[in-house]
């Protein structure tokens, strides 16, 4: 009996309608001959609400739940959650489904109004995005139930407590994989370029076509066909291909919720699957006052999970990025020439002067790609309607900003060092498109 006034809940209906009774006995002292109608809408109002709590906690029949949730979650992404709910009551029912969220995701009003008819079955989806890696707690699932009646509503609890683990963008990945597979990775905002070999393994004579290089030119099989045959080559494979993340301090700042730090580990993800589609060796470290978190590049069929679980324990420490410790980490373990995608980031040309010895001296040994954000925000204001004073000074120094993010990929560019300076959303895509580049071009 306890259990039951515990699980039951009035409703707006019942409050309704018993204001309405109130209203007649006061009504009453004024005009008596109400009175009769009165206690006989209170009469019915107490015996509808005795069948109401009959038919919710003494009728045969239940509800049945569950919450279906992956097995694990990917950052960044908008994740879909189904809850599955049959009605096995003998009437039909009208549900207020609360899910407890993890507290990660700071909703606190998650509510899905519904009705079942008896028998029914109805799956509910809705979706979350997490923007941090870690474990998420789902909660209990509460459903409210009330009877055509609706004077009461009974709450069943399920026990749908479960520790979820958020990853690195696994869909991002799963996306660029099937891409990969079927040959359409210039799709998506991915540029065509066209591949080049330049190995001595031979593949193939084909027709020539304007820009290919003419020292390539097959003169015995041209003068057999009588037009231009090309001698086409592989190209360069199994190329160590580094992802080097800097999770110092310059990385926690955030856009749309997500800290640049997450924005390259997703990137890193997608761009070592495609590394290894395309026969290269993928790996990866960070650095911040010293290198960590070794992956060390390989073809191996582990691989790819090796990369994900080192780079679901990855974190920024707050502290200020040794460029000189990332110098002699690759001079002393990196002794085959690689590709070097450096995620980090430089608000001013101040920042970059003082890592930039260290950076000239890792490009002389190996391909560097200095890859750092624009900053959005800025660019958003920067073109927003101006109306006083104060506003064209604020936005004449995010101006500014802006301008020096372009002074250092221009002084990066004078020393030879390939650069990317991208919005952090288009991160994943102009890192291939990058990669790709330099496949086809044959600069590693």
């Amino acid at each position: 009996m306890k259990k039951t006034f515990k699980n039951t809940y009035l409703q707006k209906r019942f409050f309704l309608l018993l204001a309405g009774v109130i209203v007649c006995f006061l009504v009453s002292y004024i005009f008596e001959s109400i009175t009769i109608l009165a206690k006989s809408i209170f009469y019915v109002l107490l015996v509808f609400s005795l069948v109401d709590i009959l038919l919710l906690f003494l009728s045969k029949g239940t509800l049945i739940a569950d919450r279906i949730v992956s097995d694990k979650l990917s950052n960044g992404d908008d994740n879909q959650i189904q809850i599955k709910i049959i009605n096995e009551y003998l009437f039909g029912v009208s549900l207020k489904i609360i899910d407890e969220l993890p507290f990660q995701f700071q909703k606190r009003d998650f509510i899905i109004f519904s009705q079942l008819k008896s028998g029914e079955q109805r799956k509910y989806s809705y979706t979350v995005r997490p923007v941090e890696r870690g474990l998420y707690n789902f909660g209990k699932l509460n459903v409210f139930t009330s009877s055509p009646i609706g004077f009461f509503a009974r709450k069943h609890t399920f026990n749908q407590d479960k520790e979820v683990p958020v990853y690195p963008s696994f869909l991002q990945l799963r996306k660029y994989d099937l891409m990969a597979f079927r040959n359409r990775l210039f799709e998506h905002g991915i540029k065509k370029i066209r591949r080049i070999g330049h190995t001595m393994e031979f593949e193939q004579i084909k027709d020539y076509i304007q820009g290919d290089n003419i020292r390539n030119i097959n003169w015995k099989a041209t003068a057999k066909k009588g037009q231009l045959m090309l001698n086409q080559f592989q190209d360069e494979k199994s190329q160590p291909v580094y992802s080097v993340i800097d999770k110092g301090r310059v990385m926690k700042m955030p856009f749309a919720r997500l800290s640049l730090l997450d924005y390259a580990i997703n990137s890193t993800l997608v761009i070592s699957n495609i590394a290894l589609k395309k026969n290269d060796k993928a790996g990866m470290f960070s650095f911040s006052n010293k290198v960590e978190n070794r992956v060390v590049a390989e073809r191996r069929s582990s691989q790819m999970n090796l990369i994900l679980e080192t780079l679901y324990n990855l974190n920024t420490n707050f502290v200020e990025s040794d460029f000189s410790r990332l110098y002699i980490e690759v001079k002393r373990n990196l002794p085959q020439r690689s590709l070097l995608l450096l995620y980090t980031n430089f608000e001013t040309l101040d920042a970059l002067h003082r890592q930039l010895p260290y950076l000239q001296a890792i490009a002389k040994q190996h391909l560097l790609v200095v890859i750092f954000f624009e900053n959005t925000e800025l660019l958003s204001f920067a073109n927003e309607k101006v109306n006083n004073t104060v506003e064209i000074f604020e936005q004449t120094i995010a101006e500014k900003f802006i301008y020096e993010k372009q002074l250092v990929v221009n002084e990066l560019r004078k020393y030879g060092i390939q650069t990317i300076l991208t919005k952090p959303e288009e991160l994943t895509l102009n890192t291939i498109n990058k990669y790709l580049e330099i496949k086809a071009k044959g600069l590693l």
